[in-house]
């Protein structure tokens, strides 16, 4: 009878515990509305945050007669916005070379300065976000150490300058120049690069857009109104000058202050819309194949660490706290449109998307918070901004993909490549 009593005191014991954490659990997601990121029940536990490079010179200008001046004065570097850095390739060997920033420095734009060139303003921006980033993490929650610790920070940029310089801006706001050692900011060679979608990495997406990028262009209305801004600009209608090289000049003039009245105000609005018109139609959320492709191993990464973070014991204190991501705006676009959150906006300089990982600590489970430009969002299949990670995981399940996956994916198959071989010899 007294072993009968103690097996029963035994499973009585167990289900209490089961019934208390259900509860927890239960009352964290029934109160999650309620709850904020600032609740002391949700420990923060990781950061990954995606940027976009700051202000820069265009990749091409508009040869028209009002093109304006592109000075290497407006590259000058604030001292405050320095910080001791090297790069490596992923495996800490030499950088790798770099097709775009050759392709850069081949060309001059009126001025002088390279196309594609951080400038002072663009340094003080990246430095701006990471000031506000040090608010965030630094004075507000004592996530990150007040200065720069190596274990704390992982940082990859994509091999070109201009991001490689954000990233040392942002680093700079961060910790307000102070670090113990100098970080090593890691990048990929042009054929494996995942922070873009790579189109000369992975043939199947480049054949998949190639054959939906006339489409985009010829919807109604796109050809008449590059026409009258190709007039309303004075731009001879024989330069290959499209809307993306359009919206590129004017976004960046109107960055760096030059005389940018309404009417130039006008065009870039026009502009805008028919870019997001174009880029819609290329980046559909319910086309599964294409945003794998171009974004499903970025976010296989942001995944990876996540599932990792929830790995760690309690006691480990070398694990990275912070992931930085330095990328571009034809990142930005299809990781918001997976996440459910674009908002028909081109993403500005400097953007970003930060996502929060939280355990909550009565019912030790995981949750995210993602925020874009500093705004919190909820994102698709999530039933609110401080989302349970399984519904988070769930809801980016059908586009991340692994670089095994991806590899395979990106292979054309014969017919396609026959296709693609015989469109390639039409004159």
């Amino acid at each position: 009878m007294m072993m009968t009593w103690t097996r029963a005191a035994l499973v009585g014991s167990i289900f209490t515990c089961l019934h208390k954490k259900r509860a927890a659990l239960a009352e964290a997601k029934r109160d999650i509305v309620q709850h904020s990121a600032a609740d002391p029940s949700y420990e923060l536990k990781l950061v990954q945050v995606i940027f976009r490079h700051g202000a820069r010179t265009p990749l091409k200008p508009i040869p028209h007669s009002e093109q304006v001046e592109w000075s290497p004065t407006l590259l000058e570097t604030p001292k405050h916005t320095l910080f001791n850095y090297r790069v490596t390739d992923l495996e800490g060997g030499p950088k790798p070379p770099s097709p775009f920033e050759e392709r850069y420095r081949s060309n001059k734009l009126k001025g002088g300065a390279f196309p594609g060139q951080l400038t002072t303003i663009g340094m003080q921006q990246a430095f701006s976000l990471g000031a506000r980033l040090r608010k965030d993490y630094v004075e507000e929650r004592s996530f990150l150490s007040p200065t720069f610790k190596p274990s704390e920070i992982y940082a990859r940029s994509t091999n070109i300058v201009r991001n490689v310089e954000s990233m040392r801006c942002l680093l700079a706001g961060l910790f307000q120049q102070q670090q113990e050692g100098p970080i090593t900011i890691v990048t990929s060679d042009a054929e494996s690069e995942i922070l873009y979608p790579n189109y000369q990495g992975c043939k199947k997406l480049k054949y998949l857009t190639s054959r939906r990028m006339p489409l985009a262009f010829s919807q109604p209305g796109m050809k008449d109104e590059l026409t009258k801004l190709h007039q309303d600009l004075h731009i001879d209608s024989s330069n290959e000058v499209d809307f993306f090289v359009l919206i590129d000049n004017l976004l960046a003039e109107q960055a760096h202050g030059f005389p940018f009245s309404v009417q130039y105000e006008g065009y870039l609005q026009r502009t805008e819309r028919k870019v997001i018109d174009i880029v819609s139609y290329m980046v559909r959320p319910n086309d599964r194949e294409v945003m794998k492709l171009m974004v499903g191993p970025f976010l296989y990464a942001l995944q990876s660490n996540i599932l990792e973070a929830t790995r760690r014991s309690s006691d480990d204190t070398q694990s990275r706290k912070l992931f930085l991501y330095a990328s571009h705006d034809v990142t930005l676009v299809p990781l918001l449109v997976a996440f459910g959150i674009f908002d028909q906006k081109w993403p500005p300089y400097a953007a970003d998307i930060t996502l929060e990982l939280y355990q909550h600590q009565p019912s030790r489970e995981w949750f995210t918070r993602l925020s874009y430009n500093g705004k919190e969002q909820v994102v698709k299949g999530c039933s609110s901004s401080l989302c349970p990670l399984d519904q988070f995981l769930n809801a980016l399940s059908e586009v991340v993909i692994n670089p095994e996956d991806y590899k395979t994916k990106c292979c054309l198959t014969e017919a396609e490549t026959a296709e693609k071989t015989q469109a390639d010899f039409i004159p």
